[in-house]
């Protein structure tokens, strides 16, 4: 059986859409682009912000990263324990202060600190002992003698958590027995801990995506 299909002779198969109709159908592709359009430049912006984040991540690593190796030098070239620094006062003699007087040492000759003096001291001194990259060169740091290595830094811990680590750094720099090149060690390790922080940040990194115009 053979199947005919007749179209009537006064419809037109191939006719184009009436103009009201290509015009409704080009204001909704306009519309369809619009949006498309505006979202596309949102995710451009939310990447762009997220890559501008990392950056400064990394280069606020790369900064801690020195900071480190600053401390080290401090440590290696002078440490002592249950003090944060020993220093010379303007008579030229040796004095000590622990955390509390920390700022009478501000400006002088540095003669020794400890872990954390050490760390204060690469950062500019006592007067920044609360700056932010202090802080976190110490969560570095704490980071290093605690966690296991390859672990992702957890950073600004609650002010509590954050001072009882600080005497976690403490209590282990006065340790009986303990010496300058193991505290010279446990900065090294902290620098460490900043490369591998940095590569995973950079590694979380994405090309920003480029909007099609149209």
């Amino acid at each position: 059986m053979t199947l005919e299909f007749r179209v009537p002779h006064d419809v037109d198969a191939d006719a184009s859409p009436a103009p009201s109709a290509r015009a409704d159908t080009a204001r909704a592709a306009t519309r369809r682009t619009g949006l498309r359009g505006l979202l596309d430049r949102l995710a451009v912006r939310r990447a762009v912000a997220r890559d501008r984040r990392a950056v400064a991540h990394l280069h606020e690593l790369d900064d801690l990263q020195r900071l480190l190796t600053g401390a080290r030098g401090v440590v290696e070239r002078g440490w002592i324990q249950h003090s944060w620094f020993a220093y010379l006062d303007e008579h030229g003699r040796l004095r000590k202060a622990s955390s509390a007087a920390a700022l009478a040492a501000q400006g002088r000759p540095l003669v020794a600190a400890c872990l954390v003096g050490a760390v204060v001291s690469a950062a500019g001194g006592p007067h920044v002992v609360h700056s932010q990259q202090v802080q976190r060169a110490l969560d570095l740091v704490w980071h290093a003698l605690a966690a296991d290595e390859g672990r992702p830094v957890v950073w600004c811990p609650a002010p509590d958590v954050r001072m009882a680590r600080v005497r976690d750094l403490t209590t282990w720099n006065d340790r009986p027995g303990r010496t300058g090149a193991e505290v010279a060690s446990l900065l090294l390790t902290a620098e460490r801990v900043a490369v591998h922080e940095a590569e995973r940040v950079a590694a979380r990194r994405v090309p920003v995506p480029v909007p099609v115009s149209g």
